[in-house]
């Protein structure tokens, strides 16, 4: 030992280097090398020197250097174009939780706070579901923090869901009114204490606000209306939980406060409501004359939907109808008493139909959907889930669905339909009819519960090369250990692999 540099610490004279992880020997804190993410991420972007800069620990060999420094070098680089990459396009956020990233490092808390990130937010309070009490500690604790970060992060933000907010509802949309005049979507989930003057506000402050959607929140229709009459003219989509005052929403409605609607949906809540909706339907086509997607999910059952007649008399002339309408969904969970009367009142002026959801429609027959105006229609469900038994159903008409929109047919669900073997046959024919080059556009195929044979599935997979989804479960008419769903082509082709290769029983 050179006598100039004196002797060393008992500390380092008597311990033996501490034991690592994998075994191997480390050095002196001073010596040691961090090799963890965030410190390599860390001093990437700041540009300090990592691990080359570096002495050497003792227990550490040539190897595990050199490896260890190859593997900072790539985290670096990569750390340098995900920032360099915010900075650039900030218009294309990435998908992480910016105030987390903001404590990264310097630079990336500069790219998280921009403004242009924060485009899209959904703010819920970390104690969603404990106790009431813990509930509103939570919520309070999240104000505090949101007063200063509306302010300075929002300005301009474009879509904001509330979730699981019971009591600062109309603080957070205070803040939300004073920085956000770029607001153009609004949802509330399960959220308390909305009142009028809360929503009026919103609506005087944010001029661009056009989307609400109150869906599963208790929300007083006093306030629906108010916020309606105040922003109508701009309203483009609505979404609505049925209660007892939806009919008071509905006629805000059907008094043309909202002439530009485009999306209406009424579903229903958890609690089920007896009280029936009367829906005029010509009056709902004068005062939303441009409706593009009207869906009413689980309403359509006798005990809470009915559809008011249409005025008798023979001098009276049809209502003008949803032009514009491309969605219609009336789809329920149990039997129906939608007819094909009330079908055409609705779609006699609606040629662009792309989606018709009929499910648990048993009223509804093939001879009434073939008079239909649309010649384009994409996805057709006409299901019957669980209800099919009791019900004296169509045994023929398949064929006038299929020779119409075969050509344009995405998606396809007859489950629980009564068809016959022979009907079935003929319908699905009208996918192997393909004129030139022209090749079916089907890829989802619901035949659950109905009589189709395996001559008539096998034909039909040969023809529609791209059908991804097929369900054949409890077909009656099928082999045994074939009577069930598949998914990927993969799956369907194996199943027209077995089609062709075993004989059809019935069973």
């Amino acid at each position: 030992m050179d006598p100039e540099a004196g002797a060393l610490p008992r500390s380092q004279v008597c311990k033996r280097p501490a034991r690592g992880r994998g075994g191997g020997w480390r050095g002196p804190a001073s010596e040691r090398t961090d090799t963890s993410t965030r410190a390599v991420v860390q001093r990437a972007a700041l540009g300090v020197p990592a691990l080359n800069s570096e002495p050497l620990g003792p227990s550490r060999s040539h190897h595990q250097y050199s490896a260890e420094r190859a593997r900072a070098r790539a985290l670096r680089r990569a750390a340098r174009r995900w920032v360099g990459g915010i900075t650039r396009d900030a218009w294309q956020p990435p998908q992480t939780c910016f105030h987390r990233a903001a404590r990264v490092c310097r630079r990336w808390h500069e790219a998280a706070s921009q403004p242009a990130l924060w485009h899209t937010v959904t703010l819920s309070p970390p104690l969603a579901g404990r106790p009431v009490k813990d509930g509103v500690k939570a919520e309070k604790k999240l104000l505090a923090s949101l007063e200063w970060l509306v302010p300075s992060r929002f300005s301009q933000l474009q879509r904001l869901t509330l979730i699981h907010w019971k009591s600062q509802v109309h603080s957070v949309l205070k803040l939300v009114s004073e920085s956000c005049p770029r607001l153009t979507f609004l949802k509330l989930s399960d959220c308390h204490g909305v009142t009028s003057d809360t929503l009026v506000m919103l609506a005087q402050a944010c001029r661009l606000l056009h989307s609400l959607d109150l869906q599963h929140s208790m929300v007083e229709s006093t306030a629906v209306v108010s916020f309606l009459e105040e922003a109508g003219p701009r309203v483009r989509r609505l979404w609505l939980t049925y209660s007892s005052q939806t009919a008071g929403i509905l006629g805000a409605l059907l008094g043309s406060c909202c002439p530009q609607l485009q999306v209406l949906e009424v579903s229903t809540g958890i609690h089920r409501n007896s009280t029936p909706l009367q829906v005029p339907v010509e009056a709902l086509q004068k005062g939303c004359p441009q409706l593009q997607v009207l869906c009413i999910l689980g309403l359509a059952s006798r005990c809470c939907f009915a559809w008011l007649p249409k005025p008798s008399g023979r001098g009276v002339p049809p209502g003008p109808g949803f032009p514009s309408l491309e969605e219609l969904c009336l789809a329920s969970s149990s039997c129906n008493f939608v007819s094909n009367e009330v079908l055409g009142r609705l779609l006699h002026s609606s040629p662009s139909l792309r989606l018709l959801d009929l499910r648990g429609c048993a009223r509804i027959t093939p001879a009434g959907l073939h008079w239909l105006p649309c010649q384009e229609l994409e996805q057709l469900h006409l299901g019957l889930y669980g209800m099919s038994e009791r019900l004296t159903l169509a045994k023929e008409g398949s064929p006038l669905l299929t020779r119409k929109w075969c050509h344009t047919l995405r998606e396809l669900d007859l489950s629980g339909q009564g068809f016959s073997e022979r009907d079935l046959e003929e319908a699905l024919a009208a996918f192997a009819v393909t004129p030139g080059d022209w090749r079916p556009a089907l890829h989802s195929l619901n035949l659950r519960g109905t009589r189709v044979t395996a001559s008539s599935v096998s034909s039909m997979i040969s023809s529609c090369p791209g059908l991804l989804y097929l369900n054949l479960e409890s077909c009656r008419c099928l082999p045994r250990g074939l009577k069930r769903a598949y998914r990927g082509p993969e799956e369907v082709q194996w199943c027209l692999g077995q089609l062709l290769t075993v004989t059809p029983c019935p069973s």
